[in-house]
């Protein structure tokens, strides 16, 4: 990443542009995320405060899922505080494809985010089988790729600790 007059000056490419993020710890919380969605719900809205987006504008989630049952329902519960209507977003799992490569899973999954954005291809979970019925309100991207425009979309990283980060990504306009 790097600030736009730089990358202009320098003539690269613009893949896509950062809006935003945020980083909550609940460290009275070991769990992660809470149960109840609470702490990752609250990094989500801060992170799309920080990028000045409404929930009503992102329609793509490259989500932590780590396919631990109470991590993954989890992050449903936050997904489902923060974003009333999800039949208009994709949401899938990087991890689903390359593991948990743990300090670098954020990092790579924002890159599977801008690849997103700038292919308008959205990569497949794979190995999800007889999800929970709390699944079944978002399209999961379920074993084959899907074609999809990103108007903005967000990257979710909940790690051990209560630690959680989200980053915000649109396509670049000029």
């Amino acid at each position: 990443m790097e600030s736009l007059d730089h990358a202009m000056r320098r003539g690269a490419p613009v893949l896509a542009e950062y809006l935003g993020g945020a980083a909550t710890c609940d460290a009275h919380h070991v769990a992660s995320p809470r149960p109840d969605g609470r702490g990752a719900s609250l990094c989500i809205k801060r992170s799309l405060q920080d990028a000045g987006v409404a929930p009503e504008e992102v329609n793509y989630v490259n989500a932590n899922a780590t396919s631990s049952p109470s991590g993954d329902l989890a992050e449903l519960k936050a997904l489902k505080q923060v974003f009333k209507d999800t039949s208009q977003f994709k949401m899938n799992a990087t991890k689903s494809m390359i593991g948990h490569c743990l300090g670098a899973a954020g990092g790579l999954e924002a890159i599977a985010t801008i690849k997103a954005i700038t292919t308008g291809w959205v990569h497949p979970t794979i190995n999800q089988f007889n999800p929970d019925p709390a699944v079944e309100q978002f399209d999961t991207v379920r074993a084959v790729k899907q074609r999809h425009q990103v108007h903005v979309g967000i990257s979710n990283s909940f790690g051990f600790g209560g630690q959680n980060s989200v980053v915000v990504f649109a396509p670049f306009r000029r």
